[in-house]
């Protein structure tokens, strides 16, 4: 199980990607646009959101930072745009874990298979902070 942190932002997050990239030296990788992502036609993308960052990564020691845009019209928080975020290979682990996030809290996506993951979910959990849930399988499978 690893723990990461998921940073957003309201549009600026390139700007921010390459700051960060900077004072950590290191590098983006993996940078998709909401343009990029699989097409959904439950959830259309719209025109504002097409160049937004979907996700970005940053190695900083033992860790990838997270960053993405929220999208267009979001309800955005500057200082409570940083998302705790568990990955875990034990797809029972991240249903127990999501299970007791949720107690008292919000789920605002159900554990799902994604075009990213087996199985991710997302809860505000009673103390009100937003957990992200993924199953991930190790680069060495």
């Amino acid at each position: 199980m690893q723990l990461e942190l998921y940073f957003y932002f309201d549009g600026n997050c390139r700007e921010a990607l390459e700051f960060y990239a900077r004072v950590f030296n290191s590098s983006v990788n993996n940078l998709m646009t909401y343009g990029d992502a699989p097409p959904n036609p439950e959830h259309p993308v719209s025109e504002e959101d097409q160049s937004r960052v979907l996700y970005a990564g940053i190695p900083i020691g033992n860790m990838v930072a997270m960053f993405s845009d929220v999208p267009y019209g979001t309800k955005y928080t500057l200082g409570t745009n940083i998302s705790p975020t568990i990955g875990t290979e034990d797809k029972q682990e991240l249903a127990r874990l999501f299970n007791e996030l949720k107690e008292g809290g919000e789920v605002q996506m159900e554990l799902q298979e994604t075009f990213f993951s087996e199985c991710f979910g997302m809860v505000v959990d009673k103390f009100g902070l937003m957990w992200q849930l993924t199953h991930y399988v190790p680069d060495n499978q």
